[in-house]
């Protein structure tokens, strides 16, 4: 069989990215019209927690659920990954039990080398490098509000992470325009990011990143795995505040978006999150629709409406 797998932005191709937005659309259609779709019928997800989630393991199981599918939680701390046992025999054994596996854990060489020995596709619900997922619901919320993003804008201001990074993967891979600003020592990895990208525009000033662009978007300042910064973060991104004065700079229909969870007063003001401009609860149930598209698509291939 030809697995696919969704480690990375770009592990899929322009036309299959789209593919998953038209079917993201026809599916939250369904889902809004209370009309039963159950092309995963007896399918089973099994999804595998290093780190904490409230939206990644929501929006997969009651997802899963939604297809006609069932979707079980395991944490690495309760299962005998936790105990020392090679992620390439638990995916032996687990990709045998199993459909769809989704991992949500720290380094991206983990979920490499769990999906190097499973049989079932392999989804990333976030590395360290990397949150594809998150990414395909933000792009299908601003494609819902403002139509198609090729030739956009996208402003990412704040920590290189692995939001960034992603957008990066996205900016190349569908034709918009990455500006990104971070502080002097958060800067852009070389080693996951490709500096020499055509999209990409890196900028010491946050508000210069901001000006014309058609999303605004941030993260916290201090990521899973990084509380030990925190208090030195919160000094050194004090002038990469999403705010007021940042939103005036880009375009006037500008929409904001924010991953979840926020720290308003920190990375983004409470006028900005909570105001007209801002798209993220929308953002955040699209991780609803997106998801359950991805995993049609690597379980079934092109399904036509």
């Amino acid at each position: 069989m030809n697995i696919k797998h969704f480690l990375q932005f770009n592990d899929l191709n322009k036309d299959e990215i789209e593919h998953i937005f038209e079917r993201a659309a026809w599916i939250k259609s369904q889902f809004k019209g209370y009309k039963k779709y159950w092309p995963l019928e007896d399918r089973t997800l099994v999804m595998i927690f290093e780190k904490a989630s409230t939206r990644t393991r929501l929006s997969f199981e009651a997802g899963m659920h939604q297809l006609g599918g069932a979707a079980i939680y395991l944490n690495t701390r309760d299962s005998q990954l936790g105990r020392g046992e090679p992620v390439e025999d638990a995916a032996q054994v687990i990709s045998r039990m199993s459909d769809v596996v989704m991992i949500r854990t720290f380094e991206q060489s983990i979920i490499e080398r769990f999906a190097a020995n499973s049989r079932v596709p392999v989804i990333n619900g976030l590395t360290n490098e990397y949150h594809p997922c998150q990414i395909l619901a933000d792009i299908f919320t601003y494609i819902e509000h403002r139509g198609a993003i090729e030739g956009k804008t996208v402003a990412w201001i704040g920590d290189a992470n692995n939001m960034s990074y992603t957008w990066l993967q996205a900016a190349d891979l569908l034709g918009f325009k990455l500006n990104i600003s971070t502080p002097p020592n958060y800067a852009l990895d070389p080693a996951l990011a490709n500096l020499d990208s055509k999209a990409l525009t890196v900028f010491e000033d946050p508000m210069d990143a901001a000006k014309g662009a058609d999303l605004l978007t941030t993260d916290v300042w201090t990521s899973m795995g990084f509380e030990a910064e925190n208090e030195e973060r919160r000094k050194e991104f004090a002038d990469w505040q999403v705010d007021d004065e940042m939103l005036k700079v880009a375009k006037a229909d500008a929409l904001f978006m924010h991953c979840l969870p926020a720290h308003r007063g920190e990375e983004v003001t409470a006028d900005v999150i909570d105001g007209d401009n801002s798209v993220v609860w929308d953002e955040a149930e699209n991780r609803l629709h997106v998801q359950k598209a991805l995993m049609e698509y690597l379980l079934l291939g092109k399904v036509e409406s």
